[in-house]
């Protein structure tokens, strides 16, 4: 069975992710016709925006890294179930991502120190096994 492709845009703050991920996707309907779907990360679900809301709250301090690296799969999961799973396995759709798991493994496994031998599994667990087809590096 045929399914959609999933293409996430990587980086550090700054870089131009979300402005290229616009650009790209503005692009792909412009020059070759096609719709692409765009999430966010946390985020991009009633669930994941809750969860972005604690992550990006600046007034919370002392947050553990496993903690921190929860609610990062906690939202990214519940995006996925809820609404890339459905785009990719069924649809066929072009879904772009601002952020997907090189982030937790780049933040919260090399960032803060947890170790990567029990991230990669976590990750595997939180979206069900979806790997991106390409992902775009910008620094």
């Amino acid at each position: 069975m045929e399914k959609g492709i999933l293409i996430t845009f990587e980086g550090p703050e700054g870089s131009g992710k979300t402005s290229q991920l616009y650009e790209f996707s503005s692009w792909l309907l412009g020059a070759v016709g096609l719709e692409a779907i765009i999430f966010r990360e946390p985020g991009s679900s009633q669930i994941g925006e809750r969860v972005r809301a604690i992550l990006m709250d600046r007034t919370i301090r002392g947050m553990n890294a496993r903690t921190e690296a929860l609610l990062f799969c906690a939202a990214r999961a519940q995006m996925v179930a809820e609404q890339m799973m459905p785009r990719l396995l069924h649809n066929k759709d072009i879904v772009l991502c601002d952020r997907f798991t090189d982030s937790t493994l780049a933040y919260q496994g090399y960032g803060r120190g947890l170790d990567l031998d029990l991230l990669r599994p976590l990750l595997e667990f939180c979206t069900f096994g979806i790997k991106p087809d390409l992902t775009i590096y910008l620094d």
